[in-house]
């Protein structure tokens, strides 16, 4: 019996269906949220990830558990590490190069980061509390984007992905901080895209809207959520979903033309 073979659009199909296939990356808050969105989506494109987390390590084993399911061989690690420590990031990058079988980062996703419960205006922030969103918004997504630029895959497929927030163009009140950690990214993000030039790495940022997260909601009344959904004209809060799949294209080598940007995912509310 004669070999079946498939044909050229079959095998297209095949080699597409998982573009990210042994490719490994780095999602940072992968434990819940739009981390966990952007983890999930990755892994059904086929790649290896590098789970982390900074507090919940029952979510995030819970992440890889349900990732691995589906896999004869692991393809999804949890690792605790504070995106704010430099030795804490080298040493997430470097289990991330011991735990599979290429030994390198292709793709590092930053979704770490936190807002002021409070909702406070910049009148009413405290120094500590404005250092404490700096430290983790800012200087964290400096730490991740500087030591995947040292060590993402190079000459084709090295991605450097960051998520800041609408915030930085709607500039709504009682979010200064938080919005101008968030600006602080995407100006970062944009200067080393240049700074990369040669190695066919990308950066970009991904701003998402207001997206129905345990973030979000925390300390926000029914009221205050009613007026962002009439804000957006789809007339909806954005869920984790509406996220991941652009990630993932960014992810992706159809995306390499796409550089030093910052797309906005909110559904036209800004």
């Amino acid at each position: 019996m004669a070999t079946p073979t498939l044909s050229p659009d079959a095998h297209v199909n095949h080699i597409t269906s998982l573009p990210l296939r042994n490719r490994v990356a780095i999602v940072t808050g992968a434990s819940r949220g739009i981390g966990r969105a952007i983890a999930l989506h990755l892994a059904s494109m086929g790649a290896n990830l590098i789970i982390n987390y900074v507090s919940n390590s029952a979510q995030a084993q819970h992440l890889a558990d349900q990732i691995n399911s589906s896999s004869p061989q692991p393809r999804a690690v949890p690792v605790q590490a504070d995106v704010s420590d430099s030795v804490q990031v080298k040493s997430l990058f470097d289990r991330a190069e011991q735990s599979f079988p290429t030994h390198r980062v292709d793709i590092l996703v930053n979704s770490a980061g936190i807002a002021d419960p409070d909702h406070s205006t910049i009148a009413q922030t405290t120094p500590e509390e404005f250092d404490r969103i700096f430290a983790i918004n800012a200087r964290g997504a400096f730490l991740v984007a500087r030591e995947a630029a040292n060590r993402v895959t190079r000459g084709g497929g090295g991605r450097i992905i960051l998520l800041t927030s609408s915030l930085v163009a709607s500039l709504k009140t009682n979010a200064g901080p938080y919005a101008a950690s968030k600006a602080a990214v995407e100006a970062m993000a944009k200067i080393l895209a240049k700074e990369m030039k040669g190695t066919l790495v990308t950066v970009n940022c991904v701003a998402p809207g207001p997206i129905e997260t345990d973030m979000l909601i925390e300390g926000r009344s029914e009221g205050d959520l009613e007026g962002m959904v009439k804000e957006c004209p789809h007339n909806r809060l954005g869920q984790t979903e509406d996220v991941a799949p652009l990630v993932g294209f960014l992810a992706s080598d159809e995306s390499e033309w796409v550089n030093g940007q910052v797309v906005r995912v909110n559904g036209g509310y800004v």
